[in-house]
């Protein structure tokens, strides 16, 4: 069972930002020391703080306090609704990287009901697919064979936060986008890899909002 400091790395994760440092550096509102005290238990998670950080994070401040398998999860003040993680679960299409670069032509159609599902809890709302992940170039956040979860309807570029992208050979590619670095989507590896060469104009498929790996 994870305790709010591990599932507040979790959020942060998923949401783009690799390191603490990351997430203050693309988001105002975070202030690195104290996400740093928060994440490694030195400063236990207030109610405020879960509401910012499931804000700026996409992730339920219920969820980020208390951990839903243990039943009854929550807490209420006076005038206050509780803050309960949500149980929805949505069967989310697993797609071939070749159908993902696909995506990005207006002049191809891809059915999504034709491919296999993976059940998925608490993801935010959009239009959702799922992509395992092939090669190194991401291992910061993604290591390979891990499942990545894009949400179609999200294509807003957030620095640090993590796209997958086509060019315009239909060629689909995960990569993290650094606006300040050319070109601006980088790999996130712990060895060093290149930036893709891409040919043409880049189309966003969608965000990745979440990156999970069986143990």
């Amino acid at each position: 069972m994870m305790d709010p400091r591990h599932r507040l790395q979790q959020a942060r994760a998923e949401a783009g930002y690799a390191s603490p440092s990351d997430a203050a550096r693309a988001l105002r509102d975070i202030n690195k020391n104290t996400l740093i005290s928060h994440e490694n238990g030195n400063r236990p998670l207030s109610r405020k703080a879960a509401e910012k950080y499931g804000r700026l994070f996409g992730v339920d401040p219920g969820w980020l306090l208390f951990d839903g398998s243990a039943g009854g999860g929550g807490f209420h003040e006076a005038g206050s609704a509780a803050l309960v993680p949500s149980p929805l679960t949505v069967d989310v299409p697993i797609v071939s990287w070749i159908s993902a670069g696909e995506l990005g032509s207006q002049d191809s159609v891809v059915n999504l009901s034709d491919y296999p599902t993976i059940p998925a809890a608490d993801l935010e709302q959009g239009e959702w697919i799922a992509l395992r992940v092939d090669g190194p170039s991401m291992n910061k956040i993604s290591p390979p064979d891990s499942i990545i979860f894009v949400n179609l309807r999200d294509k807003r570029l957030v620095t640090n936060g993590c796209y997958v992208i086509s060019d315009e050979t239909g060629r689909a590619t995960y990569k993290r986008y650094r606006p300040n670095d050319k070109p601006p989507f980088q790999p996130a590896s712990y060895m060093e890899i290149p930036p893709p060469e891409l040919e043409g104009a880049i189309t966003i498929i969608g965000r990745v909002k979440r990156s999970m790996i069986d143990m």
